[in-house]
């Protein structure tokens, strides 16, 4: 079926058009070396022939194309969305088979900067780019508009897929081992789990060590490697155990009256919160997880194990808090698939934290979180209900605006006694960190207390850095 070029000369709000085009670049060059090239056109789910019409274009890293960032409409989107100011985004990527199904990237090592000739390229490519270009550029310009070509760039050196599986309830999924730069120039090897539904977004991700430090890795296909726990290296996990800090003299009094604080965990990924939360801060920990898949996936991959102080929960963990809210005798959860019920048997005894780690499955709002359902009053109440009397709530949030992030706190303020903010500080993520009772104080009597063993295990500065939100009189 040809394709009308007349296409292209408007706006459509989230549109997208995907296509193949002889390569115009002769000799064919490092970037672009397939005979044919794919061109991916997406527009801005905000995008009209009312507003201002921004352009750019992205050259796909060569043998990324694969990856689904590159290759998926979602994928494409995010990259848009991370782009605020642009209206429509054109990726220009080598046409390689099964360009759908990831696969393990290294990078080529004939690219140069001397070589590559990039330059050259955005030249050659120009004249389609105007051609894909809306009408309402040209007439904002009163002439040729400026295509600027955009570099992508992440701290992956290269990756190797462990696994591509499917879950009920989030699609298709993700297992890599990658290598990273570091911002100090040194190196690390993680294992990622992704989703196809959002593939830029890392949703778990641990650091691994080679099982032998002595191997050299040439091939990270090949390599052995052992899941390491004891870190935090997600961005925005340290900042949401760093909330714990607000109730160091009630943590401490449960431990001195030998109890284990009890922590509820909505959102389990690959199971590295649960892990730390239990094997570095002695908590039991409850865990839902709406995809028993991801769960399999923690157990193999992650090093997730059910155990005594570790009870995993297959099911919707909004409608888990609700159902423990407001019918805590009734044992029956619908809906709920507990691995170990036992710790059901006794609901009596509330939990001292609840962890909501939960991500947007829209990709249509780019990467948000929590997911709307949870903003609330009546989940909030909920969860209020089954939080103890001196206990907390953390929260990860990703919000997609700012009315978004001011109607949550609003929401928190009217259901809890104190709020505080972490910025997590990578222009993303904020933990919100809200109260049941007033905080009188974050240290108790006595010499080794939960204070300091959490100064020990997490970077000192998001403690510090923890602010009150006040709450705004009402006029």
């Amino acid at each position: 079926m040809s394709l009308d070029s007349s296409t292209f000369g408007t706006l459509a709000p989230s549109r997208y058009i995907t296509f193949t085009f002889p390569n115009p670049i002769q000799p064919l060059s490092a970037f672009l070396h397939t005979p044919v090239i794919r061109i991916s056109v997406i527009d801005s789910p905000a995008a009209t022939d009312v507003a201002t019409a921004t352009t750019a274009a992205m050259l796909v890293p060569p043998n990324r194309e694969s990856d689904w960032t590159f290759s998926t409409e979602p994928g494409n989107l995010q990259l848009l969305l991370a782009l605020p100011d642009l209206s429509r985004l054109i990726l220009i990527a080598n046409n390689v088979p099964n360009c759908s199904c990831p696969t393990s990237y290294k990078p080529p090592v004939y690219i140069t900067d001397a070589d590559a000739g990039t330059l050259q390229i955005e030249e050659t490519l120009m004249p389609l780019l105007i051609a894909l270009t809306p009408k309402l550029a040209f007439v904002q310009t009163n002439g040729f508009p400026l295509i600027p070509f955009l570099s992508y760039e992440d701290e992956v050196i290269r990756s190797s897929v462990l696994e591509v599986c499917v879950g009920p309830s989030v699609g298709e999924m993700l297992v890599e081992n990658v290598e990273l730069k570091l911002a100090d120039g040194g190196r690390e090897f993680r294992r990622r789990l992704r989703f196809k539904r959002m593939p830029n977004l890392v949703q778990s991700q641990v650091r691994i060590n080679l099982h032998d430090e002595s191997d050299l890795v040439e091939e990270l296909d090949s390599a052995v490697f052992n899941v390491d726990a004891s870190v935090l290296v997600q961005p925005y996990l340290s900042p949401m155990v760093a909330g714990l800090s607000v109730i160091c003299s009630h943590l401490d009094r449960q431990i001195q009256e030998g109890l284990r604080p009890r922590a509820l965990c909505l959102g389990v990924g690959g199971g590295v919160l649960v892990n730390f939360m239990t094997a570095r801060l002695g908590f039991e920990v409850v865990a839902v997880e709406e995809d028993e898949v991801v769960l399999r996936v923690g157990k193999k991959y992650f090093g997730l194990r059910e155990s005594e102080f570790v009870h995993l929960c297959v099911g919707d963990g909004v409608e888990l808090v609700e159902k423990i809210a407001f019918d805590r005798k009734d044992q029956n959860f619908n809906g709920c698939n507990v691995e170990n019920g036992s710790f059901l048997q006794n609901l009596d005894r509330k939990f001292d934290v609840i962890m909501v780690d939960l991500d947007s499955s829209d990709a249509r709002m780019g990467t948000s979180a929590p997911p709307l359902k949870f903003v609330r009053k009546s989940v909030l109440l909920a969860a209020r209900e089954i939080i103890s009397g001196n206990g907390i709530l953390v929260m990860n949030v990703i919000p997609p605006s700012k009315s978004f992030y001011e109607t949550l706190v609003a929401e928190f303020h009217d259901v809890f006694k104190e709020l505080y903010e972490i910025d997590v500080g990578n222009g993303e993520n904020m933990v919100l960190v809200a109260s049941v009772s007033e905080i009188h104080s974050s240290t108790s009597e006595g010499g080794d207390n939960f204070l300091q063993k959490l100064e020990l295990i997490i970077q000192e500065p998001y403690i510090n850095s923890m602010r009150k939100i006040s709450r705004v009189a009402n006029c």
